[in-house]
Formats: C-alpha cells, sequence, structure tokens
C-alpha cells in the first residue's frame, strides 16, 4: 500500500507542476463558498469520506480522495460507510459519500453540507446512476469530473467557471460539455483551500460537540434525494437553474445543498 508520505511528495510534485503551468497570466483564486469550513484546531486535518458506493464508484473515490489530499491544509481519508446509499446520512464530523438510482431529475451531483454558523459539521455527497448508467454519462471522464467537483464543495469550495460551453478552465471545479480535461483539482483550487483555511478556530473546534449536540433532530432525519427536501433556492446558475438551495433551522443551523445539472441541451430542466 502507498504510505502516506510518498502519496504526499507525489502529490506536491503534480502541485508544484500545476503551479508552474498556470503561473502565467493566472488569475488569483477566488472561489470559495461563501464562509463554510469545517472547524479544526490544527493544519492540515483529515476528513474522512464514508464510502457506501457500489463498486463501480469505488475507484473515482480513491482518485478524488488523493487528489484533494495533496492540498497542504487537508487530507482526506476512505473509511467505511454508515449511511444507506438512498438515504445518504452523514453523520457528525464527516462525509458520506452515496450512489443511488435517484431518478430522471435533472442533476449528476449534489453536495449538502450542515453547518452551525460558519462552520460545517457534516456532508454528504450524491451521484446520480440514473444518467451515470447510460452511455453518455458512463465514462470515466464524467464521474471523475462529478466525484472531484461533489466533494470540492464539502470543504467549501464553488465552481471557478458555471459555463458549460467556453473552454475547459483543467479543473474538476468547472462546469462543461466535454470533461476531458477538468478531471482533477488545479492549483487555483489548491491555493483557494489554503485561503479558507488559513485561520485555525480554537476554541471553536473544541465546542463544536456542543454545538451540534444542540441541533435541532430533524437536520439528521431528512432524505435530501430531491428538490423538494432542499429548502428554499437562494442562488441561480446564469441560465436561471437554482445552484444553491438553503434549509433553515434557526438560531445558524442550515443544510445548505449544491446541485451539478446534466448540461441543459441534456436534460429536462
Amino acid at each position: 500500500m502507498e504510505t502516506k508520505l510518498s502519496k504526499r511528495s507525489a502529490g506536491s510534485a503534480i502541485a508544484t507542476a500545476i503551479a508552474l503551468t498556470l503561473l502565467a497570466g493566472s488569475a488569483d483564486a477566488d472561489h470559495s463558498w461563501s464562509t463554510y469550513h469545517w472547524a479544526r484546531a490544527r493544519n492540515p486535518f483529515t476528513l474522512g469520506l464514508g464510502d457506501n458506493l457500489s463498486s463501480v464508484w469505488d475507484p473515482y473515490l480513491q482518485t478524488t480522495s488523493s487528489d484533494w489530499s495533496v492540498s497542504n491544509v487537508l487530507d482526506t481519508t476512505i473509511v467505511a460507510g454508515q449511511s444507506s446509499q438512498r438515504r445518504c446520512r452523514a453523520a457528525s464530523g464527516r462525509v458520506e459519500v452515496c450512489n443511488g438510482s435517484y431518478g430522471n431529475n435533472g442533476w449528476l451531483g449534489i453536495a449538502s453540507i450542515s453547518v452551525s454558523g460558519s462552520h460545517i459539521t457534516s456532508g454528504s455527497v450524491r451521484v446520480n446512476d440514473t444518467y451515470f448508467n447510460t452511455a453518455q454519462y458512463n465514462t470515466t471522464a464524467w464521474r471523475n469530473l462529478v466525484m472531484c467537483q461533489e466533494v470540492g464543495h464539502i470543504f467549501g469550495l464553488d465552481h471557478q467557471d458555471e459555463n458549460f460551453s467556453n473552454p475547459n478552465l483543467g479543473t474538476c471545479m468547472d462546469y462543461t460539455n466535454s470533461p476531458g480535461s477538468n478531471q482533477h483539482p488545479n492549483a487555483h483550487d489548491y491555493e483557494q483551500l489554503s485561503t479558507i483555511y488559513s485561520h485555525v478556530d480554537g476554541s471553536a473546534a473544541a465546542t463544536l460537540s456542543a454545538a451540534e449536540a444542540d441541533a435541532p433532530p430533524a437536520m439528521t432525519q431528512l432524505d435530501l434525494a430531491g428538490p423538494g427536501q432542499w429548502g428554499r433556492v437562494i442562488a441561480r446558475y446564469a441560465d436561471g437553474r437554482p445552484s444553491l438551495y438553503e434549509l433553515d433551522f434557526g438560531r445558524g443551523y442550515k443544510i445548505i445543498t449544491h446541485v451539478f445539472w446534466v448540461p441543459q441541451s441534456n436534460g429536462r430542466r
């Protein structure tokens, strides 16, 4: 098995190569998802990705975990899942990753975070096999893109670009009709993570368990597989489709859901 040291050394070399490629003429990264972040007392911190996936998805989660662990502020580790594929309920302090045939409803993937104030307390990722079992989306490129992007949202990252039709930016945090070159994070993504996690939370991290214990029970009892359970729309893409939904439970407790729709020419919405 590859050691953590060898993975980080290889990852650092990859990140350096990406950074050198993008250095000339690149814009500063600025694609955080509001102020949401995981509370922690130090960097790097480790986040567990619960594997509730069928075997066809396991290699893509492994790639995603390795890619994001290149970051100098966080590591991910794949752990045994604690949820059913359909409900995909996240436990405190971790992320559950699930796949299922969620229906011909227009979305390829969703990422949901539970928050207390600006602190993420848990997260879940779903990928929709209703589309990934079709010839159009049953490809390495589409599976890597969507898995990488939805897990990226769980850290507090937003998209670098939301236009399906313009040239690819070489990152999984970019919308595209042709995902071949948008398979992995790029230097801007790692830079943005460093910005998001440039501080440590200290006492906030120590008291987060109390905040979680005080959270409304309904936050852990919802099935978030469709728009009817996502709450109100709080942001839209340029084409008018919703991009963010919010369920507000009061006292700073919320569930925020980010949606990866199919390209508009291929979907119902």
